[in-house]
């Protein structure tokens, strides 16, 4: 995947996702208070990017329904069995590029989430919802 603010928004999107996968029945101020913070961050980084006033509403409103989209997808891919998972990350993440959902990168990508959500399984919640969470480093 390219450096690029759209890539940067989707591995934010997804890290986020998995740490509110990893706190769902638990820390529901905390998984607000994730969600909230991520716009907010989201409102200041368009800001500090020259995005007008005007335009930053707009912009955050399609984020908000690009992130609970893809929230939602991935909750659907991780309950199905088979390539679900990389079916939707080939779409979210790679959407320039049909031969994504065959291609080794939405394959790798949908491993490393897999992999990160199984160690932050082993974590606590209370220590996530207190800031010590950590990932893995991916594999090259």
């Amino acid at each position: 995947m390219a450096d690029t603010l759209d890539g940067r928004f989707d591995m934010i999107v997804l890290h986020s996702y998995l740490v509110l996968d990893r706190l769902k029945g638990a820390e529901p101020r905390f998984r607000q208070d994730l969600v909230d913070e991520f716009f907010r961050d989201m409102d200041y980084s368009l800001r500090e990017l020259g995005v007008g006033d005007l335009s930053v509403g707009k912009k955050v409103r399609k984020m908000a329904e690009v992130f609970y989209g893809r929230v939602a997808a991935y909750d659907t891919a991780l309950a199905a069995e088979g390539n679900a998972l990389v079916a939707a990350l080939a779409r979210n993440v790679f959407p320039d590029d049909p031969a994504a959902a065959e291609s080794d990168g939405a394959a790798r990508l949908a491993d490393y989430a897999r992999d990160q959500r199984s160690h932050l399984a082993a974590q606590d919640v209370k220590a996530i919802a207190g800031g010590q969470v950590s990932f893995r480093e991916p594999t090259p």
